[in-house]
Parts: structure tokens; C-alpha cells; sequence
């Protein structure tokens, strides 16, 4: 007879007559809660017709109220469109828990809450008449911070010469050339963040390591 135990991890086995087949771990709480957030604001975008996106989860420039400081973090949880949602999230979900694993939740919780705040207060008083919307700014955060998992004292990677190039050159260019209504502004901002954020933990844990 098939069964499932749960241990004290979070982790659940299956197997047949006592013999254990294989496990299923929560192994990445942060990047799997981002996305089961985003899932559900989606839900509930569909089910007011929009209404809960422009009150909540999307950020523009308006009067300083509860409603606009929640939307500073609000906004990269709402996305437009299935596409939208999916194309994001699957991004989120090959990267985040590789990142999650190597500086941990608590960091990639701080990553995702700066590039938020970062994007929302940056992009209203650069676009006074258009609403920012989606997780992109996480997603460039991501890339480039995973460009810089292999960061050794006095040392840059290539990979993160070569992604900074190619996907912030990128953004530069569409941002001038190219009429859309993608946000190349916050996937440079998050872009920016995820450098930094690359640096900064990386140089704590030299530090740590040293003690």
C-alpha cells in the first residue's frame, strides 16, 4: 500500500511497502512563496476584471497614501497577462532557488524587497502618465546576480561582464530605439540592484569566511 509520512523538514516521502521511493521538499521558501503570491494576485486580478492590479498591485505616480507605499512593493506581484506571469515566473523559479541556496532566504528576501522599492520610487518620477506592473526588475536582479555566483576577492567574472553587456546593453537599446510597452527602465533598475546585491553578499561572505 502507498503512503506518505511527513518529517519534522518539511519534506514528504512516498514509497511502497516501507521501501522510501522518493522525497518532496520545500527546498526554496522564498523564490516558492513569491510565486504562489504571484499566482494568487493573478487570480484575483482576473476575478475583479483588473481592478485589484491598478489598486494595488501596479505602481504610478499619485498623492502619498497607505495604498501608494504598499504598492512601492505591491506592484511586482501583479502581472497583465498569463504570458506575462508565466514568462516571469519561470525565470524566477530556475534561478531563485539557486540563489536561495547559496546566500539564503533572508538575503533573496532583502534582493527582491530593495529591487521592489527601488523600481517603484525610480519609475513613477521618470514616467508621470504610465503604470509599472511585473516581476521583471526581480527577474534582471536575478540574472545578473546568478552571473555572479563564482565572485572571488579582487576578481570579476566574465559571465557577469558578458550578461551585464548583453542584457543591460540590451535594455539601453530598446529603452531609446524601440516603442513598446515593456520596462526597460525597471529591468535596468533591478539589473543595477542584482550587481550590487552580487557584490555586497558576496564580499560578506569573504568576511565571514575570514572570521
Amino acid at each position: 500500500m502507498d503512503y506518505m509520512n511527513q518529517s519534522s523538514t518539511g519534506s514528504h516521502t512516498i514509497g511502497t511497502g516501507g521501501k522510501k521511493k522518493f522525497q518532496i521538499r520545500w527546498n526554496a521558501p522564498v523564490t516558492l512563496g513569491f510565486v504562489f503570491i504571484c499566482f494568487g494576485v493573478y487570480l484575483l486580478s482576473v476575478l475583479t476584471g483588473g481592478a485589484s492590479n491598478y489598486a494595488l498591485f501596479s505602481v504610478y505616480r499619485s498623492d502619498v497614501s497607505l495604498f501608494s507605499l504598499f504598492r512601492l512593493v505591491g506592484h511586482v506581484f501583479g502581472h497583465v497577462s498569463l504570458d506575462h506571469l508565466i514568462g516571469n515566473m519561470t525565470y524566477i523559479l530556475l534561478l531563485g532557488p539557486l540563489l536561495e541556496e547559496k546566500y539564503g532566504s533572508a538575503a533573496l528576501a532583502e534582493v527582491i524587497l530593495v529591487t521592489a522599492v527601488g523600481t517603484g520610487i525610480i519609475y513613477p518620477l521618470f514616467f508621470a502618465h504610465s503604470a509599472l506592473i511585473g516581476a521583471s526588475g526581480v527577474v534582471f536582479a536575478f540574472i545578473l546576480l546568478s552571473s555572479m555566483t563564482s565572485f572571488k576577492d579582487g576578481t570579476i567574472p566574465v559571465t557577469f561582464l558578458l550578461v551585464a553587456v548583453i542584457y543591460l546593453g540590451n535594455q539601453v537599446y530598446q529603452g531609446i530605439f524601440v516603442q513598446d510597452n515593456v520596462s526597460n527602465v525597471g529591468h535596468i533598475i533591478g539589473g543595477v540592484i542584482g550587481s550590487a546585491s552580487g557584490f555586497a553578499l558576496n564580499k560578506g561572505e569573504r568576511r565571514n569566511a575570514e572570521g
